[in-house]
Protein backbone atom coordinates (compact mmCIF):
# COMPACT_ATOMS: atom_id res chain seq x y z
CA UNK A 1 0.00 0.00 0.00
CA UNK A 2 2.84 2.40 0.87
CA UNK A 3 4.42 1.77 -2.54
CA UNK A 4 1.11 2.45 -4.29
CA UNK A 5 0.64 5.72 -2.40
CA UNK A 6 4.20 6.78 -3.21
CA UNK A 7 3.59 6.05 -6.88
CA UNK A 8 0.36 8.09 -6.90
CA UNK A 9 2.04 11.03 -5.17
CA UNK A 10 4.89 10.88 -7.67
CA UNK A 11 2.48 10.91 -10.59
CA UNK A 12 0.63 13.90 -9.14
CA UNK A 13 3.87 15.83 -8.72
CA UNK A 14 4.93 15.02 -12.28
CA UNK A 15 1.55 16.13 -13.62
CA UNK A 16 1.75 19.39 -11.69
CA UNK A 17 5.24 20.10 -13.02
CA UNK A 18 4.26 19.39 -16.61
CA UNK A 19 1.21 21.64 -16.30
CA UNK A 20 3.35 24.59 -15.29
CA UNK A 21 2.42 27.66 -17.29
CA UNK A 22 4.39 30.80 -18.05
CA UNK A 23 2.23 32.65 -15.53
CA UNK A 24 3.58 30.38 -12.79
CA UNK A 25 7.17 31.44 -13.49
CA UNK A 26 8.46 34.61 -11.86
CA UNK A 27 9.34 37.51 -14.15
CA UNK A 28 12.96 37.29 -13.06
CA UNK A 29 13.21 33.57 -13.84
CA UNK A 30 11.44 34.04 -17.17
CA UNK A 31 13.92 36.74 -18.19
CA UNK A 32 16.93 34.73 -17.10
CA UNK A 33 15.66 31.59 -18.79
CA UNK A 34 15.03 33.46 -22.03
CA UNK A 35 18.53 34.96 -21.95
CA UNK A 36 20.04 31.51 -21.36
CA UNK A 37 18.26 30.13 -24.39
CA UNK A 38 19.08 33.09 -26.64
CA UNK A 39 22.75 33.03 -25.67
CA UNK A 40 22.83 29.34 -26.54
CA UNK A 41 21.05 29.76 -29.88
CA UNK A 42 23.04 32.80 -31.01
CA UNK A 43 26.34 31.22 -30.03
CA UNK A 44 25.55 28.02 -31.90
CA UNK A 45 24.57 29.94 -35.03
CA UNK A 46 27.83 31.89 -34.97
CA UNK A 47 29.86 28.73 -34.42
CA UNK A 48 28.16 26.95 -37.32
CA UNK A 49 28.81 29.78 -39.77
CA UNK A 50 32.17 31.12 -38.58
CA UNK A 51 34.25 28.15 -39.69
CA UNK A 52 35.57 26.78 -43.00
CA UNK A 53 32.62 25.98 -45.26
CA UNK A 54 30.19 27.51 -42.76
CA UNK A 55 28.73 29.50 -45.66
CA UNK A 56 30.24 27.87 -48.73
CA UNK A 57 29.22 24.37 -47.68
CA UNK A 58 25.71 25.25 -46.53
CA UNK A 59 23.20 25.70 -49.38
CA UNK A 60 20.83 27.58 -47.06
CA UNK A 61 23.27 30.47 -46.65
CA UNK A 62 25.82 30.09 -49.46
CA UNK A 63 26.33 33.48 -51.09
CA UNK A 64 25.94 33.51 -54.89
CA UNK A 65 26.69 36.42 -57.16
CA UNK A 66 23.94 39.06 -56.96
CA UNK A 67 20.86 37.98 -58.88
CA UNK A 68 20.94 41.08 -61.03
CA UNK A 69 24.44 40.27 -62.30
CA UNK A 70 24.32 36.49 -62.61
CA UNK A 71 24.32 36.94 -66.39
CA UNK A 72 27.90 38.18 -65.97
CA UNK A 73 28.73 34.88 -64.32
CA UNK A 74 27.23 33.10 -67.33
CA UNK A 75 29.37 35.19 -69.69
CA UNK A 76 32.51 34.46 -67.68
CA UNK A 77 31.88 30.76 -67.80
CA UNK A 78 30.95 31.00 -71.47
CA UNK A 79 34.39 32.47 -72.16
CA UNK A 80 36.09 29.66 -70.26
CA UNK A 81 36.61 31.68 -67.08
CA UNK A 82 35.16 29.07 -64.74
CA UNK A 83 38.14 29.35 -62.42
CA UNK A 84 37.74 33.11 -62.02
CA UNK A 85 33.99 32.85 -61.40
CA UNK A 86 34.49 30.11 -58.82
CA UNK A 87 37.25 32.12 -57.17
CA UNK A 88 34.96 35.12 -56.78
CA UNK A 89 32.12 33.09 -55.24
CA UNK A 90 34.59 31.30 -52.98
CA UNK A 91 36.04 34.64 -51.84
CA UNK A 92 32.60 36.05 -50.99
CA UNK A 93 31.76 33.07 -48.80
CA UNK A 94 35.19 32.96 -47.14
CA UNK A 95 34.78 36.65 -46.34
CA UNK A 96 31.45 35.89 -44.64
CA UNK A 97 32.99 33.04 -42.66
CA UNK A 98 35.78 35.32 -41.47
CA UNK A 99 33.37 38.09 -40.44
CA UNK A 100 30.72 36.14 -38.52
CA UNK A 101 32.76 35.37 -35.36
CA UNK A 102 32.77 39.11 -34.68
CA UNK A 103 29.02 38.85 -34.05
CA UNK A 104 29.10 36.88 -30.81
CA UNK A 105 30.01 39.76 -28.49
CA UNK A 106 27.42 42.11 -29.97
CA UNK A 107 24.70 39.47 -29.81
CA UNK A 108 25.47 38.68 -26.17
CA UNK A 109 25.51 42.38 -25.28
CA UNK A 110 22.13 42.76 -26.96
CA UNK A 111 20.78 39.94 -24.80
CA UNK A 112 22.14 41.54 -21.63
CA UNK A 113 20.49 44.87 -22.48
CA UNK A 114 17.12 43.30 -23.22
CA UNK A 115 14.26 45.10 -21.46
CA UNK A 116 11.36 43.46 -19.64
CA UNK A 117 9.02 44.49 -22.47
CA UNK A 118 11.40 42.99 -25.04
CA UNK A 119 11.43 39.70 -23.12
CA UNK A 120 7.63 39.64 -22.87
CA UNK A 121 7.33 40.31 -26.58
CA UNK A 122 9.70 37.48 -27.45
CA UNK A 123 8.04 34.97 -25.13
CA UNK A 124 4.54 35.79 -26.37
CA UNK A 125 5.52 36.42 -30.01
CA UNK A 126 5.96 34.22 -33.06
CA UNK A 127 8.56 31.53 -33.54
CA UNK A 128 11.12 34.04 -34.86
CA UNK A 129 10.38 36.92 -32.48
CA UNK A 130 13.81 36.61 -30.84
CA UNK A 131 15.49 36.65 -34.24
CA UNK A 132 13.60 39.81 -35.17
CA UNK A 133 14.77 41.36 -31.89
CA UNK A 134 18.37 40.57 -32.84
CA UNK A 135 17.92 41.97 -36.32
CA UNK A 136 16.43 45.18 -34.94
CA UNK A 137 19.12 45.73 -32.29
CA UNK A 138 22.29 44.40 -33.93
CA UNK A 139 22.10 44.67 -37.74
CA UNK A 140 23.57 48.20 -37.88
CA UNK A 141 26.54 47.61 -35.52
CA UNK A 142 27.22 44.20 -37.08
CA UNK A 143 27.34 45.65 -40.59
CA UNK A 144 29.97 48.12 -39.39
CA UNK A 145 32.04 45.30 -37.90
CA UNK A 146 31.65 42.97 -40.87
CA UNK A 147 32.38 45.40 -43.70
CA UNK A 148 36.15 45.99 -43.06
CA UNK A 149 36.71 42.23 -42.77
CA UNK A 150 34.78 41.59 -45.97
CA UNK A 151 36.63 44.42 -47.75
CA UNK A 152 40.02 42.99 -46.76
CA UNK A 153 39.08 39.48 -47.90
CA UNK A 154 37.66 40.64 -51.22
CA UNK A 155 40.71 42.81 -51.96
CA UNK A 156 42.72 39.65 -52.52
CA UNK A 157 40.62 38.74 -55.56
CA UNK A 158 41.39 40.68 -58.72
CA UNK A 159 38.03 39.95 -60.27
CA UNK A 160 36.27 41.62 -57.33
CA UNK A 161 37.74 45.00 -58.27
CA UNK A 162 36.76 44.53 -61.90
CA UNK A 163 33.27 43.54 -60.80
CA UNK A 164 32.86 46.79 -58.86
CA UNK A 165 34.03 48.80 -61.87
CA UNK A 166 31.66 47.08 -64.31
CA UNK A 167 28.71 46.82 -61.95
CA UNK A 168 29.11 50.45 -60.90
CA UNK A 169 28.81 51.57 -64.52
CA UNK A 170 25.92 49.19 -65.18
CA UNK A 171 24.05 50.52 -62.13
CA UNK A 172 24.04 54.02 -63.66
CA UNK A 173 22.04 52.65 -66.58
CA UNK A 174 19.70 50.63 -64.38
CA UNK A 175 21.19 47.32 -65.53
CA UNK A 176 22.34 46.39 -62.01
CA UNK A 177 20.60 47.22 -58.76
CA UNK A 178 22.41 49.99 -56.89
CA UNK A 179 22.64 47.89 -53.72
CA UNK A 180 24.44 45.16 -55.69
CA UNK A 181 26.96 47.48 -57.36
CA UNK A 182 29.63 47.02 -54.67
CA UNK A 183 30.54 43.52 -53.60
CA UNK A 184 31.55 44.43 -50.05
CA UNK A 185 28.08 45.89 -49.41
CA UNK A 186 26.38 42.90 -50.98
CA UNK A 187 28.48 40.33 -49.11
CA UNK A 188 28.00 42.16 -45.81
CA UNK A 189 24.23 42.16 -46.32
CA UNK A 190 24.15 38.48 -47.25
CA UNK A 191 26.35 37.62 -44.27
CA UNK A 192 23.82 39.26 -41.97
CA UNK A 193 20.95 37.44 -43.72
CA UNK A 194 22.72 34.12 -43.26
CA UNK A 195 23.43 34.78 -39.61
CA UNK A 196 19.84 35.72 -38.79
CA UNK A 197 18.55 32.74 -40.76
CA UNK A 198 20.63 30.36 -38.64
CA UNK A 199 19.63 32.13 -35.42
CA UNK A 200 15.99 31.70 -36.48
CA UNK A 201 16.55 27.98 -36.99
CA UNK A 202 18.12 27.66 -33.55
CA UNK A 203 15.26 29.63 -32.00
CA UNK A 204 12.70 27.41 -33.71
CA UNK A 205 14.50 24.26 -32.51
CA UNK A 206 14.51 25.45 -28.89
CA UNK A 207 10.83 26.37 -29.02
CA UNK A 208 9.88 23.01 -30.54
CA UNK A 209 12.08 20.94 -28.23
CA UNK A 210 12.73 22.77 -24.93
CA UNK A 211 14.45 19.69 -23.51
CA UNK A 212 17.39 20.47 -25.80
CA UNK A 213 17.82 23.93 -24.26
CA UNK A 214 20.95 24.40 -22.21
CA UNK A 215 20.20 25.55 -18.68
CA UNK A 216 17.50 24.67 -16.15
CA UNK A 217 15.69 27.99 -16.46
CA UNK A 218 15.69 27.91 -20.26
CA UNK A 219 14.05 24.49 -20.24
CA UNK A 220 11.56 25.63 -17.62
CA UNK A 221 10.55 28.79 -19.51
CA UNK A 222 10.27 27.34 -23.01
CA UNK A 223 8.70 24.16 -21.67
CA UNK A 224 5.92 26.29 -20.17
CA UNK A 225 5.12 27.77 -23.59
CA UNK A 226 3.94 24.46 -25.01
Amino acid sequence: MRRILSFIVGMLLATTASALSLADISGRDAGRGLKEALTQGAGKAVDLLGKPDGFLGNPKVKIPLPESVQQIEGLLRGFGMNKQADELIDAMNRAAEAAVPQAKTLLVNSIKKMSVDDAKGILSGGEDSATQYFRRTTSGPLAEKFKPIVRKAMARVKLAEKYDQLAGKAAKFGLVREQDAHLEDYVTRKTLDGLYLMIAEEEKAIRQNPAEATGRLAKKVFGALF
